[in-house]
């Protein structure tokens, strides 16, 4: 917990110099596109293109490792269900049958079914690093400023940011409790075993519902005293206009969808199939 997970990381980078409005099309194009093909040529060059852009973006990996992980870990939990719960899906959707490992009865490890959850695996890969990435590179105020240009209302689009700037907060509450909490005797170190531990953190969960809601009163009190939502729009601190950068990396995510789409379904089936 030294390092506050997702918040902004202000680096100087081309990433972080698009617009909000930029940033969060390219996001849904990304995210259309990851969702919509099974295709592994069009879900690789995805995976190998949000690389390039983690790296030109200058944000450190040990500054998401954590979220990182903690995904994966769900990410491994999803593939066993999936191959509990439906082990032969790979052989229905490709039509073939090559078995490495006989287990019991309809539980076998095929070829087909490993190459379906590599896919899954893949898109998973594709859309949860440019979700991090989006956050992590777009101030939360010039965020709401592009949900309010794209027609969200700035009520909705103030929540949001709000919401994403509260994030480092309660991780700040969440360190200050729990040292005041060890200075009270209650150890959550690894010394200890970890279901004491988790008990200890426990601990913290009230003081940190209270202080939170302690916040959000305070800041609605200040918002009301302030007028806002009195009139139908607002102008916006970090709003920006639209740079030649921006113009070129929307035409280039667009490239990216009709090609992908394309490759994805002009033989009218989304899964790429290798066995055929």
């Amino acid at each position: 917990m030294a390092v506050e997970m997702l918040s902004y990381i202000e680096r100087k980078s081309p990433v972080h110099q698009l617009t909000g409005v930029t940033k969060l099309v390219c996001f849904l194009i990304w995210s259309t596109v990851a969702m919509l093909t099974y295709d592994t040529r069009v879900l690789l060059f995805l995976f190998l293109f949000s690389i390039c852009v983690f790296i030109v973006s200058k944000v450190k990996l040990k500054e998401v490792a954590f979220v990182l992980l903690f995904i994966l870990f769900f990410l491994m939990i999803n593939n066993l269900a999936i191959y509990v719960f439906s082990p032969q899906e790979g052989v229905k959707i490709y039509g073939t049958s090559h078995v490495l490992v006989e287990i019991s009865g309809r539980y076998t490890i095929t070829i087909e079914q490993l190459f379906y959850q590599i896919n899954v695996t893949l898109k998973y890969f594709t859309v949860i690093p440019a979700a991090i990435l989006f956050i992590v590179t777009t101030n939360p105020s010039e965020f709401a400023a592009s949900l309010n240009r794209i027609g969200v209302s700035y009520r909705i689009s103030y929540a949001v940011a709000l919401a994403l700037r509260y994030i480092p907060d309660i991780q700040r509450d969440f360190r200050t409790i729990a040292l005041s909490q060890q200075a009270r005797g209650i150890d959550m170190s690894r010394k200890e075993k970890l279901p004491r531990r988790i008990k200890n953190a426990a601990s913290i969960i009230i003081p940190l519902i209270l202080s939170s809601l302690d916040k959000i009163e305070m800041i609605s009190n200040a918002m009301e005293l302030r007028g806002f939502g009195k009139n139908k729009q607002r102008t916006w601190y970090r709003a920006r206009p639209f740079q030649k950068i921006d113009i070129l990396t929307l035409i280039l995510f667009t490239l990216i969808l009709l090609v992908s789409l394309y490759v994805t379904f002009h033989d009218g089936n989304r899964f790429y199939n290798p066995f055929s």
